[in-house]
């Protein structure tokens, strides 16, 4: 609970500072350039042991942290980011990192009015399928659907979709486990 609740704050502060900056030439405005570098950001962290030990030791001074950093990203990430960066580590946030990361993602994406869906299908779904099943979704959400897909063979067939806190569970699984549900009921 507390993960997130401070992730949401950090990521919605950010968000916002990101927002008010203007359009820059290679990314559409500062908000995705943000979202580019907190991920660049998050793929070194998770690629360097030695540099999560230094972040997360706790006998490291908030200065030394910081300044590994800017030596890290100097040239590399905006003044707001590395700011950023700096305000996490004095205020001890920088386990929350990642979590800040997806927060801020999910309040870029609702900006550009993107939702994510996740797809869990029986047999791998081909190109046009997906093709067909993503135009529905932007049509039934009247938004951008960013789908990400799965193979689940224990659904039989049929497929489930996750949006959110939003499923429709359209599997052979959960249709002949209702089935027997009423059955069991009937007799």
């Amino acid at each position: 609970m507390l993960r997130g609740a401070v992730a949401g704050r950090y990521a919605e502060a950010l968000y916002e500072i990101a927002s008010k900056e203007k359009v820059l030439p290679k990314y559409k405005n500062m908000a995705d350039r943000i979202e580019a570098e907190l991920k660049a950001i998050e793929t070194v962290f998770n690629e360097n042991e030695k540099l999560q030990q230094l972040l997360y030791h706790p006998r490291i001074t908030a200065e030394d942290k910081k300044d590994v950093l800017e030596k890290l990203f100097e040239g590399k990430i905006s003044k707001i980011t590395s700011n950023f960066l700096a305000l996490l580590i004095d205020r001890r946030r920088e386990a929350f990192f990642s979590d800040i990361v997806n927060e801020y993602v999910k309040l870029a994406n609702a900006g550009r009015n993107i939702v994510a869906a996740q797809v869990a299908s029986a047999v791998e779904l081909n190109d046009k399928e997906k093709g067909k099943l993503g135009q529905a979704l932007d049509r039934l959400t009247g938004k951008k659907v960013r789908t990400s897909y799965v193979v689940d063979p224990s659904l039989i067939g049929g497929i489930v979709v996750r949006m959110g806190d939003k499923v429709i569970d359209g599997s052979i699984k959960t249709r002949l486990a209702t089935l027997k549900e009423r059955l069991k009921a009937i007799s």
